[in-house]
């Protein structure tokens, strides 16, 4: 009688599974570091494996799709996903750049004032010591 090696089999079986998932995720990760569309036909060449088999990986079909909705939502952006910039980020920054406005408004309308109150003056003393060319005619 022989002997029993079906474990072997089923390891051999295991290791083969785990390393053809490594290669699936490795080339999702290349293809969205390198900010290039993510289609199950190029993960599928880049990993070795065939478009059937991603379809059966509900982990790997679900992270595909999602980078595919964020590759199309973001038309000429090739920024990878862990790079985008979240909602609560963007928020930060339109708050930030409101405060500065602000700022800038303000600081515009002091440096009006600023240019009024100079402007006035400069046309007061023109009016008390007359236009220049009438200064120069009037001397000898």
């Amino acid at each position: 009688m022989r002997a029993d090696n079906s474990q072997y089999i089923v390891d051999a079986a295991h290791r083969r599974s785990e390393y053809t998932r490594a290669k699936a995720v490795q080339a999702l990760r290349t293809l969205d570091s390198a900010g290039e569309p993510v289609p199950f036909e190029t993960v599928a060449k880049q990993a070795g494996v065939s478009r059937s088999w991603l379809y059966t990986q509900p982990d790997l079909r679900a992270e595909i799709e999602r980078l595919r909705a964020a590759h199309c939502r973001g038309p000429g952006s090739s920024v990878p996903a862990r790079q985008r910039t979240s909602d609560a980020s963007l928020l930060r920054r339109l708050e930030a750049a409101n405060a500065r406005i602000r700022r800038l408004t303000e600081e515009n309308q002091q440096l009006r004032q600023q240019l009024a109150r100079a402007l006035g003056e400069q046309r007061a003393a023109t009016n008390l010591t007359g236009p220049p060319q009438a200064r120069r005619r009037s001397r000898p």
